[in-house]
């Protein structure tokens, strides 16, 4: 490993300080507190994202637990928002259409150095959002309040994605 990085810097034409380093890195980084001190600054955006896993498979779990009133030709359940088995599927199937926005932006954010302070506040702020939603898509009929939910999710994956892209534009 320590030969691997000593190569990569004399292509990049790293400073001979810097070669010098190198087996210094490769020993921080095998001991894993490079690593740390990358993802450390991010721990609750981490956790957030950890958090999103476990309530899309709680979703997921619910979505299959009981029968819909009456399915549609595909199998699928009818539009029926008074059917809580139908309820619980959009809400499982809602979260999975929003993961990849939310998983991708967030790392993105993380990798390219965005504000600590910012990216942890969207992803919680987002999983926070998400948890309520999924609450009251499942447990009532009450639009407004979903889609106020919806809203609040949808503008901090968007914070995030902004993050991410003036990060990229500034390395």
């Amino acid at each position: 490993m320590i030969r691997g990085l000593t190569v990569i810097c004399a292509l990049t034409a790293i400073p001979a300080a810097a070669q010098e380093a190198a087996p210094a890195v490769a020993d921080t980084i095998a001991d894993g507190t490079m690593l740390s001190v990358i993802t450390e600054p991010y721990a609750h955006a981490l956790a957030a994202i950890a958090g999103w896993v476990v309530l899309t498979l709680v979703l997921l779990i619910l979505s299959v637990v009981g029968a819909p009133r009456a399915r549609s030709d595909s199998g699928m359940p009818v539009r029926d928002y008074s059917d809580p088995f139908y309820r619980r599927d959009r809400a499982f199937r809602n979260a999975v259409e929003t993961s990849g926005p939310f998983i991708a932006a967030t790392l993105v954010a993380i990798l390219v150095g965005a504000s600590p302070f910012w990216t942890n506040l969207l992803a919680s702020v987002f999983l926070v959002a998400r948890i309520g939603m999924a609450a009251v898509h499942i447990r009532t009929e009450i639009q407004p309040a979903r889609s106020a939910f919806w809203f609040a999710g949808t503008l901090c994956v968007t914070g995030l994605a902004l993050l991410a892209l003036v990060g990229a534009f500034t390395l």
